[in-house]
């Protein structure tokens, strides 16, 4: 019923508006006669086509450039004083320009239309294309979880399969996967908050301790490649005010790229150093070193770009989340980095004032 009236509504309006146009090219027809053939009253009729354009449909204009061509003539041979060479051109000329905006009028319309469609399907390209970055975003956060879920279920058989069973430390595998769970839980939650503009969850929390959780769940990895890790953890370090779990999903991002940069670099003595620092009375900061493959000036200046990526088989969207993550909690991330010398990746967090 609504649609029925709006519709309704439509057409009263565009009949209301043709009427008034009619009345219009009318009274500018009755103008051309009684004037002088030198005044070239019909151009006006050109206002009446441009109205037409805008407030209504391609066969009306079509219809009004007809009418004010035919009212032009006519107006013509009614014409009783003047030179009628001088009326001639001028009538002339008022019938093509009559024609040419009519042209050009509907081309413009019928270039808005294109352009519209083609908004419209790059919206549903958009939001097909939002989807896919979600669903790749979640994919590649709930791995890290996921993975050491594996681990420790893995850890568990194992030591539930010894003879006889190793219950302590079945119970502290089962533990670990509870843990993980949790986190794999608190990452979707937060990579909601993040994908609907929500407000961080900030609290305070001791930076050192989380770095240290991290470099905890990392630890068979890095034992695995044979990795020396230097950690730089002041004991007088202030608190941070951030969201703790997105933080360690960064922390968790940027140990693993770097890892998975020296896995491929291989040097002889592989490194990877983390440094917590007090920056300011405001700031704290933590860098990330390795001595693995590099990056290039080029890869450094994409490297936060959705979708870039160094990797054979990533997302490209780790790093890209992790900026998005620092900046929503009040700091900044950067990069510095040499091809076959290694990267440092530094970010900022809110220190707890006093």
């Amino acid at each position: 019923m609504k649609d029925f009236f709006q519709s309704r509504l439509r057409v009263s309006q565009s009949s209301l508006t043709a009427l008034i146009l009619i009345a219009v090219m009318l009274g500018i027809f009755v103008f051309d006669t009684v004037t002088d053939y030198a005044i070239a009253a019909a151009s006006f009729h050109i206002c009446i086509i441009l109205i037409a354009v805008r407030l209504l449909s391609r066969r009306t204009v079509i219809w009004f450039a007809w009418a004010c061509v035919i009212l032009t003539i006519v107006s013509f041979y009614l014409t009783r004083s003047g030179d009628f060479e001088v009326g001639l051109i001028n009538t002339i000329i008022s019938i093509i320009a009559i024609i040419i905006t009519t042209y050009l009028g509907l081309l413009v319309v019928s270039a808005q239309a294109a352009a519209h469609k083609t908004r419209e399907h790059l919206l549903r390209l958009a939001r097909v294309t939002t989807l896919g970055q979600l669903t790749a975003s979640i994919a590649h956060e709930i791995n890290q979880p996921l993975a050491a879920i594996a681990t420790s279920a893995n850890a568990c058989n194992r030591w539930l399969s010894f003879d006889p069973p190793n219950v302590e430390k079945a119970q502290a595998a089962v533990e670990r996967i509870a843990g993980e769970a949790h986190r794999a839980s608190e990452v979707l939650q937060r990579m909601r908050s993040l994908a609907r503009g929500e407000e961080t969850k900030k609290t305070i929390f001791d930076l050192n301790q989380s770095i240290a959780e991290i470099v905890s769940l990392s630890q068979r990895e890095i034992d695995n490649l044979k990795i020396e890790t230097e950690l730089s953890l002041p004991q007088n370090l202030g608190l941070a005010y951030a969201d703790k779990i997105q933080i360690q999903q960064v922390l968790g991002n940027l140990v693993l790229n770097a890892l998975d940069a020296i896995a491929q670099h291989n040097p002889e003595h592989k490194l990877l150093e983390i440094i917590a620092a007090q920056e300011n009375q405001r700031f704290l900061s933590v860098t990330i070193k390795d001595n693995g493959t590099g990056l290039s000036h080029d890869a450094q200046e994409q490297l936060f770009d959705a979708f870039y990526t160094t990797k054979a088989g990533g997302f490209g969207l780790g790093l890209t989340i992790c900026r998005s993550i620092i900046e929503a909690n009040g700091g900044q991330i950067s990069v510095k980095s040499t091809l076959g010398l290694g990267t440092e990746m530094k970010f900022t967090l809110p220190a707890v004032k006093g």
